[in-house]
């Protein structure tokens, strides 16, 4: 019977939390060939669902090392949750693991191995002894259904323990774990467990935190969780109630105390990027806008360009990197260059207003810096950055002192021009 028919009723429904490891299976990730980003979702889904993850571990394609890794999961775990090793090759070794661990045997899944067919008929492609090794599950436990690929879950709840073992690609992994394991897991709690997530850009953690630190000290219900990223920080609020009502209740009022407190830092909620906020401002003041950009080489028009109706909006990016191409493409004077120099907030103001000018857009964005190892010096530093925005016949700038390498450096302009440009844009009535 496929998972999805299945009657969630469990020993640990309604308990008050649930430990949680999460095991990565694959060699490819401890060499570092690959981005482990199952992990990153699977830590920020589970964390939405009330769910405590206390260790994340990865581990090669030994059957020894993982039989291991699962002895001490599950002995300090209330529930293992494992991406890899499904596949139908000779080192994909992850059911046949656990099903050693759990002293089980292997058996055929019959309505997995149909659906294996299936996918090789449509496809016009023979069915192999590898993929019929993916038809198996283990004794006792459930398969979950693998709408996206041929390998299925396993669901597997022995003596007090849950295992749940998921494809490694993030493609077949994030489909099934969202359209069957979520449903599974929600099951197993009395309570709903409601986020919301609140996008701080600029302001670094230490100095977030330290806004809203009486919060966080005093939190009961909800609770109050800062992380950190490059450029932005993030604010889980999370409540538990009987309903996701009253749970936005409990949520609100600590919402708002927040953004009377950073409120002017805060560019977003939920999973919206900074780039897709500033596309709808632009959007909805029928503003368009051309860029210009030295030192970041396109970075924040490639950043424009990742949000889906950026067309309507956007006239032009303009790479100008060289002194000559300020001058041929942008029309910088000679005088200003020569004067106060291509990293200068004058230049950088010109360069804002004559892209705007010259595609006749309301908006006129640039930046021009030293992104370094090299060309700083002590007037003009490796990390100085000048941007420069026209909006409508009114010039302005912002000066930013950057640290780090020169890939940061530049990610960094990308991230205060945006920033820049969405506080400029809120003001025009």
């Amino acid at each position: 019977m496929f998972f999805s028919k299945i009657n969630y009723d469990y020993k640990l429904r309604g308990q008050k939390f649930m430990i949680c490891e999460i095991i990565s299976v694959g060699t490819e990730i401890l060499l570092g060939d690959i981005l482990n980003t199952n992990a990153q979702y699977l830590g920020r889904r589970l964390a939405d669902l009330g769910i405590n993850v206390y260790f994340h571990t990865s581990v090669g394609d030994n059957p020894e090392r993982l039989k291991k890794t699962f002895e001490i999961a599950f002995s300090r775990s209330d529930m293992v949750i494992a991406t890899g090793g499904l596949g139908p090759t000779k080192d994909d070794l992850s059911k046949e693991v656990a099903a050693e661990f759990f002293g089980k045997k292997l058996i055929i899944d019959e309505e997995s191995l149909q659906r294996i067919r299936d996918s090789f008929e449509r496809r016009g492609l023979p069915l192999t002894s590898g993929n019929m090794k993916q038809a198996y599950i283990i004794e006792g436990s459930r398969p979950i259904p693998n709408d996206y690929g041929t390998a299925p879950g396993i669901l597997l709840e022995e003596k007090g323990k849950i295992l749940i073992l998921l494809p490694g690609p993030p493609k077949e992994m994030v489909p099934m774990f969202e359209n069957y394991v979520v449903p599974f897991l929600s099951s197993l709690s009395s309570e709903t467990i409601y986020s919301r997530v609140l996008r701080v850009c600029i302001l670094g953690e230490s100095f977030m935190e330290e806004r809203v630190r009486d919060l966080i000290e005093n939190q009961t219900n909800p609770t109050i969780a800062p992380y950190a990223k490059e450029g932005e920080a993030i604010l889980r609020i999370t409540a538990k109630a009987k309903t996701k009502d009253e749970a936005e209740k409990l949520i609100e009022p600590v919402v708002e105390e927040i953004k009377k407190r950073i409120g002017e830092y805060i560019y977003g909620e939920g999973d919206i990027t900074l780039e897709e906020v500033v596309v709808k401002l632009l959007l909805n003041k029928d503003l368009t806008i051309s860029i210009a950009e030295s030192c970041t080489g396109g970075m924040i028009t490639s950043r424009l360009v990742n949000v889906p109706g950026v067309s309507k909006v956007l006239l032009e990016g303009v790479v100008a990197y060289s002194n000559e191409a300020k001058m041929n493409r942008l029309n910088i004077s000679e005088k200003i260059l020569r004067k106060y120099g291509a990293v200068s907030k004058e230049c950088a103001m010109e360069m804002a207003k004559n892209v705007a000018l010259l595609s006749s857009s309301h908006i006129g964005l640039s930046a021009t810096g030293i992104a370094g190892p090299e060309g700083g010096g002590k007037k003009k530093p490796v990390g100085l950055v000048y941007l420069g925005l026209y909006i409508k016949g009114k010039l302005s700038y912002k000066e930013l002192k950057l640290s780090g390498n020169r890939d940061r450096i530049r990610r960094m302009t990308t991230i205060n021009a945006l920033d820049f440009l969405r506080r400029e844009i809120i003001k025009i009535e």
